[in-house]
């Protein structure tokens, strides 16, 4: 009678993988280098901004994960409730255009106001095809807390007039996890990695640069 029960792709009713588990062995951070996870949310946010998280240990490459700039957003579709989930997809940024240890060429440091011991690993700024926007990426590493950490940001980015729209539940160990919109196209994604004391902090997207 067991027999009965299965078929040629393996055993019936057996349940399905729980979301966000297919293609992630070992979780976020696991192994050594840059670990690049796929925050998968329930809101559209999900869709046009996620982190990339940069592991604190065993660094082997200098290029940070960024967003695709073939994924286009407006402010009130990303604040408005999804229909589906998405995922976002991440480019590595050319080199040209790439800076280690430093802020890259063009990268609008009053926009983003860094931390006084950040540590950037790397960084880069991009302007875009049609010349209207730059698109961003930044890792550092610094040993303010999260909370203050956002704090910071959250405050330079509503004052330049974004629109904050915060995960309300990160995966684990990522601390806080924000995406900030204004005007048309215009996004920028946060995510804090909190490991053993140090936070390492991702942000990405693409915005107006004067």
């Amino acid at each position: 009678m067991a027999a009965a029960h299965r078929t040629r792709g393996g055993t019936r009713g057996a349940a399905p993988p729980a979301c966000g588990t297919c293609g992630r062995p070992g979780g976020l951070g696991s192994g050594r280098g840059y670990a690049v996870a796929v925050l998968r949310t329930t809101s559209r946010v999900a869709a046009l901004a996620v982190a990339a998280l940069l592991a604190v240990s065993g660094c082997t490459s200098s290029q940070p994960a960024r967003l695709d700039p073939s994924q286009e957003a407006d402010e009130h579709s990303l604040l408005a409730e999804p229909a589906v989930t998405a995922e976002a997809t991440f480019d590595t940024p050319d080199d040209e255009h790439a800076a280690v240890g430093e802020l890259a060429d063009g990268f609008p440091a009053d926009l983003v106001p860094l931390p006084a011991d950040a540590q950037i690993l790397v960084s880069s700024a991009e302007v875009d095809a049609d010349g209207g926007t730059t698109t961003l990426s930044l890792n550092l590493r610094t040993a303010v807390e999260a909370t203050t950490l956002m704090t910071d940001l959250r405050r330079a980015l509503t004052d330049a007039g974004f629109t904050e729209a915060p995960v309300a539940t990160p995966p684990a160990g990522v601390a806080a996890e924000s995406t900030f919109a204004r005007r048309s196209g215009e996004v920028l994604t946060v995510a804090v990695l909190d490991r053993d004391g140090v936070r390492t902090l991702t942000l990405g997207g693409r915005v107006v640069v004067p």
